[in-house]
């Protein structure tokens, strides 16, 4: 039997193999997807092969990366949508602890039992323009039956030509993901996807709803109750879905909020943690062990039960009207902004729901009791700031607008209100 790792081993060695110096995601683009290939061949030229497979729309070579010489073929695709960089950045921090441990029993049997296929960057248009579908407009993970795009025929050759034995979907998805009705964000969503319009289950599915539990095992410990199921309703055009019915069953890997400000690396380390565990156990025989029911017993998402901030019980201007009191709920999402011509990574927020927000969960909630909230002015306001109450026409919180706010509490003075907290994201 091959020797596989815990959870808290895997957490210690991504803390190891991690890139000390990495862009932002959102700023994970072809060329330093290039770059870490490069170091690649550099670095081990015995180990991992590496040639192009493709193009891009606009021309940018689309890499196959191998490595490992074992009987079972696993094929890894990411970046898919070109804003959905994360399992990009941690498939090479995979591929930096196979090198730096090759010579460890755990590795040495993963590369004996599996040969590892790895798309690390399907859509670099995309990513070029930090967008979800292609230069052509078109969704490369709705092209599986047409092949309309140059990206989805690149997959599908590569898929027809290794005839792999499963496939890992990898994706980030919406910020307002929750873990079922707990409030909790759904930091990490898996599905065995359905290769027909009655979910039947058949070997392969049934192999990749293991591998799900596996990883669901392993990234819980890590991320406790913040682990969902995707939806399995089938989608005929879908890459995933399809695969199963070309024969390569999939394990979709979506990529969720995380509760604290500083999130890449907590989430590098969870998608780093469920590959190891999920391969090593199909290196070993485990995941044909697993249970199915730690699978089925996974909570499915709410798409929109999770918020960034709430503040609870605050006055608020309508349209019309007196204040009332009101929750105001922040939703937010990463982005990419331009400021002289330079690329940054922020996150954009909007008010996207206001009323009796108890059934959201949100990554912050500030209390709100005594505090009245106005949009932020133009000019400079800081927290602790002694101001007049904006006039009636200035003072309108509606769902939509840009998540720009400051929360006030009347002063001593008459007409003086102190700035207790700015809230400001990007529009």
């Amino acid at each position: 039997m091959i020797p596989t790792s815990s959870t808290s081993v895997l957490a210690s060695l991504w803390d190891e193999v991690r890139f000390q110096e990495r862009p932002p995601l959102p700023l994970v683009r072809h060329t330093q997807v290039v770059a870490w290939l490069r170091r690649l061949q550099e670095s081990a030229p015995d180990l991992f092969q590496v040639e192009e497979v493709g193009r891009s729309v606009e021309g940018r070579a689309i890499h196959h990366v191998q490595v490992g010489h074992g009987p079972r073929h696993v094929l890894l695709w990411s970046q898919m949508h070109g804003d959905e960089p994360t399992a990009t950045t941690a498939l090479f921090e995979v591929f930096e602890y196979l090198r730096r441990y090759r010579q460890d029993p755990r590795v040495d049997g993963l590369l004996s039992a599996l040969t590892l296929h790895a798309v690390p960057m399907l859509n670099p248009d995309g990513a070029e323009r930090f967008q979800r579908v292609n230069a052509q407009g078109i969704d490369i993970n709705r092209d599986a039956l047409m092949l309309q795009t140059p990206e989805g025929r690149t997959l599908k050759a590569l898929r027809d030509r290794l005839q792999p034995s499963l496939g890992f979907n990898l994706h980030n998805q919406d910020w307002r993901t929750a873990v079922g009705r707990s409030g909790k964000p759904a930091s990490i969503s898996l599905l065995a996807p359905a290769f027909d319009e009655a979910r039947s289950d058949n070997p392969g599915r049934l192999l990749a709803k293991k591998v799900c539990a596996v990883i669901r095992d392993a990234v819980e410990q890590l991320a406790p109750g913040q682990v969902g199921r995707y939806n399995d309703a089938f989608e005929i055009r879908a890459f995933g879905d399809n695969m199963g019915r070309w024969g390569t069953p999939a394990v979709l890997i979506e990529t969720g909020p995380w509760p604290e400000e500083d999130s890449d690396g907590a989430l590098l380390r969870l998608n780093f943690v469920a590959l190891v565990s999920a391969l090593e156990a199909l290196a070993s025989g485990g995941a044909e062990q697993a249970s199915l029911e730690r699978y089925d017993s996974i909570p499915l998402n709410d798409s929109k039960g999770l918020l960034r901030l709430i503040v609870k019980g605050v006055h608020v201007f309508g349209e019309a009207g007196d204040a009332f009191l009101a929750d105001i709920g922040v939703a937010a999402s990463p982005a990419i902004r331009m400021t002289n011509g330079t690329p940054r990574a922020v996150f954009l927020g909007a008010i996207a729901e206001l009323g009796d927000l108890r059934v959201f969960g949100a990554i912050e909630t500030v209390e709100g009791q005594g505090l009245t909230a106005v949009p932020l002015p133009a000019r400079d306001v800081k927290e602790g700031d002694v101001v007049p109450l904006p006039p009636r026409s200035a003072c309108e919180v509606a769902v939509g607008q840009i998540a720009k706010l400051m929360l006030l509490r009347p002063g001593e003075a008459a007409g003086a209100w102190r700035v207790e907290r700015i809230i400001r994201f990007d529009r």
